[in-house]
């Protein structure tokens, strides 16, 4: 088994670059192969030599009056010379081509750290909001193997501004992943995310939300306008909006009231009972469900439990190919609570209401915060989640610390990605933990 979770060195790079780049034997091949051209070449010109009449001149020319071994010692010190230059020269070129202002990382470690992100697992997350595109950014240091499907109910601020205006996939959440996932310069990110904070009609835009809804005009559908708007930001793997059907959220309260829009559920502040999707018979895009069928880990959240990650398994093909998968399947619980969606939920809650909505055989694995702080601020209104009680369906529990230490409402990306590459190396131990399983539990 592949171990993610490396502790690179100096002397690692110097061990393991080469052979893993497979540079020396394309070298050796290149020096055998100057070898025997400069051979042939001198059969050639020996020949020539011992049966053509030439000038005196060629006597000093060709260095007659020094040994052989001499000359032989000085041509191919003066070869070696022009050969270590051409080839200092052409690094040089290759480095400022691929080199990047500002960029601090020693080059062997960036083409080490490449060749390692290259054979990455293949990973998909599905969720959306800003747990997805934090987890996002934590990852894209393990793997370039990632597909993000990200959700498109959001019907609120500058996307449900544009959504209705355009008649376009609402951009935020996609705009969001797009700039965890770019490479492009930080000023290049910085600008994507830039929000207009004045000027009538676009006060409250996010530039990137304009991007991608001009490029969806360029370009003629959302799904184009996203993977054109991936390659100009050089975005490390792929992002998939959840579906191409314009969606809205619904969800029936405790008071018994059913509310429709994903900005007016949450506002409600009452207990969610029960979330819809309109149209109930909404599909996926077909690249979405080739990624899940052919992933070897499959992350669920962290994020808006009712508006963020229990839409997308609302969506009955989304759902089905996430239960037959044959990858690893985590579901990463929130670290603290959400007013409106979530109030008083521990990690149980989080998962109950998962299989309430979508079944059995979607989680092998939950991830939770063991990093609690009692106390959070009040202006936050929310609480930790806590990990207490036993899971249901016998799914297994791992712990970790994954908060971030200043906002203990968000995942730390970087203590996330590390806890969930090393679930993904215990793979087998958890999910031998929960196979006993009580059979599918179809959603009602």
């Amino acid at each position: 088994m592949k171990t993610w979770l490396l502790r690179v060195t100096d002397s690692d790079l110097r061990t393991w670059l080469v052979p893993g780049m497979h540079v020396k034997r394309w070298l050796a091949l290149l020096g055998l192969g100057v070898a025997i051209m400069g051979l042939g070449i001198g059969y050639f010109l020996r020949e020539f030599y011992t049966t053509a009449t030439l000038p005196d001149v060629f006597y000093y020319i060709t260095l007659q009056f020094i040994p052989r071994y001499v000359r032989g010692a000085l041509f191919v010190c003066v070869a070696s010379g022009l050969i270590l230059l051409s080839v200092l020269k052409l690094a040089h070129s290759l480095i400022l081509a691929v080199d990047r202002p500002g960029e601090r990382e020693p080059l062997a470690r960036r083409v080490y750290n490449y060749r390692f992100r290259v054979n990455g697992p293949r990973i998909v997350a599905i969720g959306g909001g800003t747990g997805l595109s934090r987890l996002l950014l934590g990852l894209k240091q393990y793997s370039d193997n990632l597909t993000a499907i990200v959700t498109v109910g959001d019907d609120g601020g500058s996307s449900g501004r544009l959504r209705q205006e355009f008649n376009v996939l609402p951009p935020g959440d996609v705009r969001n992943c797009i700039a965890a996932l770019a490479e492009a310069d930080d000023e290049m990110r910085k600008l994507f995310q830039y929000r207009f904070e004045e000027g009538s009609g676009l006060e409250g835009h996010s530039f990137g939300n304009l991007f991608i809804v001009a490029m969806t005009a360029i370009s003629g559908s959302f799904e184009e306008a996203v993977r054109h708007t991936s390659r100009i930001l050089a975005v490390r793997g792929q992002i998939i909006p959840l579906t191409p059907v314009d969606i809205c959220l619904g969800a029936k309260l405790d008071n018994g009231e059913t509310v429709w829009g994903e900005s007016q559920i949450t506002y409600q502040g009452r207990r969610i009972e029960r979330l819809y999707l309109r149209p109930e018979d909404a599909h996926a895009y077909p690249e979405a469900l080739e990624a899940i069928n052919t992933a070897d880990l499959i992350i669920i959240g962290p994020g808006s439990l009712y508006t963020s990650v229990l839409p997308n398994l609302l969506v009955g093909d989304i759902r089905e190919a996430v239960r037959t998968a044959a990858a690893f399947k985590v579901y990463v619980s929130n670290v603290a609570t959400q007013h409106g969606e979530t109030d008083a939920f521990g990690v149980a809650e989080h998962v109950q209401a998962i299989i309430d909505h979508a079944g059995n055989g979607l989680i092998d694995c939950v991830l939770a915060n063991d990093n609690i702080t009692r106390v959070l601020p009040s202006e936050w209104q929310s609480r930790p989640v806590q990990p207490s009680g036993p899971l249901p369906n016998g799914i297994s529990l791992r712990l970790a610390d994954v908060v971030q230490t200043d906002k203990r409402y968000h995942h730390d990306p970087d203590k996330l990605a590390q806890a969930l590459m090393r679930l993904y190396d215990d793979r087998e131990q958890y999910a031998l933990a929960a196979m006993p399983r009580s059979g599918v539990l179809n959603p009602p």
